[in-house]
């Protein structure tokens, strides 16, 4: 999927991943945390829900990368001081480059094609300063076609195990109603 491919999905409102507010496990995982001086990225962020949740609580070194321009302009042009423009990016996830101490992973995984999953967890290492963690939601079933496209807690492990020293992945037990038992939590250590 490429940059217009996006666009064409927020243009016309084809955005069914997006629940409209943070979702609730990494909310729950979010207002546990202490250290506000945590870099941050949350790659595949559209509308950045979770990005101006840690901004209101005063995690001000997060950013937000997509693909797409569109989410920026909508949530800007009803709410302008919600979060900072510099640090909203717009490229492809495997050509960011940073150092960051937690990625959060809400629905960029699900949306890229299986075939580049390896290398989505050889990046998502490679933005992490040592200790850092990847921490965030994966579908736990399968799906027709995709995005998004689903996969299994066995199928995962094998694609993060030669990045992360620590690996942890659980039913989620908050997931929004529609989808219950089917979503993974995920806590990746570097």
């Amino acid at each position: 999927m490429n940059k217009s491919f996006w666009d064409e999905r927020y243009d016309t409102g084809k955005t069914g991943w997006d629940i409209g507010q943070v979702s609730p496990p990494l909310k729950a995982y979010i207002d546990q945390l202490e250290r506000q001086d945590l870099r941050i990225l949350i790659p595949g962020s559209g509308f950045g829900h979770e990005g101006r949740y840690l901004w209101k609580k005063g995690f001000h070194h997060t950013y937000l990368l997509d693909f797409s321009e569109s989410p920026k302009a909508s949530v800007l042009a009803t709410n302008p001081n919600c979060f900072p423009s510099e640090n909203w990016f717009f490229e492809d996830f495997f050509q960011h480059s940073g150092a960051y101490d937690l990625i959060i992973e809400q629905t960029l995984f699900c949306a890229i094609d299986p075939s580049k999953r390896a290398d989505y967890a050889k990046h998502a290492a490679s933005l992490l300063k040592p200790k850092g963690k990847l921490v965030g939601l994966l579908f736990n079933r399968s799906f027709e076609g995709g995005p998004p496209f689903g996969g299994s807690k066995e199928e995962y492990e094998t694609y993060f195990q030669p990045y992360f020293s620590s690996i942890k992945m659980d039913e989620c037990y908050n997931s929004i109603e529609p989808r219950k038992g089917t979503e993974l939590f995920i806590q990746l250590q570097k």
